[in-house]
């Protein structure tokens, strides 16, 4: 269902980016095809449509690539990534090739082209996809989250040692096992048949992720290890890459922005504008993260707590800065000198990370990776203020060092963008 859903958007994007340019080539020449006495001498727009249609196709691409593991969702941020993917891909083509182009029929087509995607986004979004699905799990925790789930439709859930139903689902139905359960006789012929008669069984640990983003706790508390972590793959050195050559390139702008909320943290209240904290990175090392102090001076002279909803401790300024996530800038500079990531489980204080890894389980997992300015579980869960946020959170940080990729962490840097524009999780 998944699959055909992506194929259903990609087709209505394209269609949408043909209306354009007919649109486009009217408003501009007064004809759907201009006439040769409209162009100069030897021009084309051969060339203005074809860098276009290719533009279109590689942001195309690297939409549904950015889903990673996740299940697919109609987002009007993706339209206006993949509308300004192809106009950027056409305007570098043009220029580098100095073919004829009109900035009237780029705008115009940009325009028609983004306001078609977002519309019929909003009418996929009144009917969004859902995948059925039997369950065959005795963890019923588990099974209620898939069902909680956005695009999933749990027709029933089963018991690995009880009778399988006697009659046949709808077509098209998953059947999704547990593996780790022990199945009954009657269970496991009931799930190889099924898969004989063209029913797609899949693992239910693979459909928990996909689904809800997170890996499962009960795989935590019983023996869960990660298979193939980001530390152990080839992307690890070009995540750094990535890293340096980001950060160097936008220096001017953080910088900058940098020396204006230093201004505003000194005006605003008594103290030095930067604070340094200890935090926990890769393989446990400790490192010294800077951030634009949010809180009084001395907010911590009774020792160190977590920040409260509406803590008495923020600043006016503070909890601006907090909310827009602009008191992280200085971390840019833990970014280039390599303790932290663009992309990564948050950096936790030694106090709190002793604490945790005594009381929850593969707590250590996470500084499998370098930390990130953000994350997964930033963009899915916002803050965590005790020992059961704390778990939750570490779901999604895990989830993140099996699955990391280039992909992942471009959907997590989508994310982050509308996480500061709208202040999820900031406290």
């Amino acid at each position: 269902m998944g699959r055909r859903f992506l194929r259903l958007i990609l087709l209505s994007d394209l269609l949408a980016m043909v209306i354009a340019l007919f649109v486009a080539t009217w408003v501009v020449f007064g004809h759907v095809v201009p006439q040769e006495w409209q162009l100069p001498a030897g021009a084309s727009l051969w060339p203005f449509v074809a860098f276009v249609v290719a533009g279109a196709l590689l942001g195309s691409y690297l939409n549904r690539r950015s889903w990673a593991n996740s299940v697919p969702r109609p987002s009007y941020g993706r339209a206006v990534a993949i509308v300004g993917t192809a106009m950027a891909f056409t305007a570098f083509g043009l220029v580098t090739t100095r073919a004829y182009w009109s900035r009237s029929l780029l705008v115009v087509t940009a325009g028609v082209w983004l306001g078609l995607a977002l519309a019929h986004r909003a009418v996929h979004r009144q009917r969004p996809w859902e995948e059925a699905m039997v369950i065959v799990t005795k963890e019923k925790q588990l099974a209620e989250d898939v069902r909680d789930a956005p695009h999933t439709d749990v027709l029933a859930v089963f018991d690995p040692g009880e009778q399988p139903p006697a009659q046949p689902f709808p077509e098209g139905t998953t059947i999704v096992v547990d593996l780790r359960a022990v199945l009954s006789d009657e269970m496991a012929q009931f799930v190889s048949s099924s898969n004989l008669a063209g029913y797609r069984v899949r693992p239910l640990i693979d459909v928990y992720e996909e689904h809800t983003g997170r890996i499962p706790m009960v795989h935590l508390a019983e023996g869960w290890e990660l298979t193939r972590p980001v530390a152990r793959s080839g992307y690890a050195p070009v995540k750094r890459v990535i890293d340096v050559v980001g950060v160097t390139l936008t220096a001017p702008l953080w910088l900058a922005v940098a020396a204006a909320v230093w201004l505003i943290v000194k005006a605003d209240s008594a103290g030095p504008a930067l604070y340094s904290q200890a935090r926990v990175g890769k393989d446990g090392k400790r490192f010294i993260l800077r951030k634009f102090r949010t809180m009084v001076h001395d907010a911590e002279a009774s020792g160190p707590r977590f920040a409260a909803i509406d803590d008495p401790r923020i600043t006016s300024v503070g909890r601006f800065l907090r909310k827009s996530r602009l008191d992280e800038v200085p971390q840019l500079w833990n970014v280039l000198r390599g303790d932290l990531s663009l992309v990564g489980p948050r950096p936790e204080r030694p106090v709190f990370v002793d604490q945790f890894q005594r009381s929850i389980p593969f707590y250590g997992t996470r500084h499998l990776v370098r930390p990130g300015v953000t994350g997964w579980a930033q963009v899915n869960y916002g803050y965590a203020d005790d020992e059961a946020d704390t778990v939750e959170k570490l779901t999604y940080d895990l989830y993140y060092v099996k699955h990391a990729s280039l992909w992942l962490d471009v959907q997590i840097l989508g994310k982050s963008i509308w996480t500061v524009l709208t202040g999820f999780g900031a406290r």
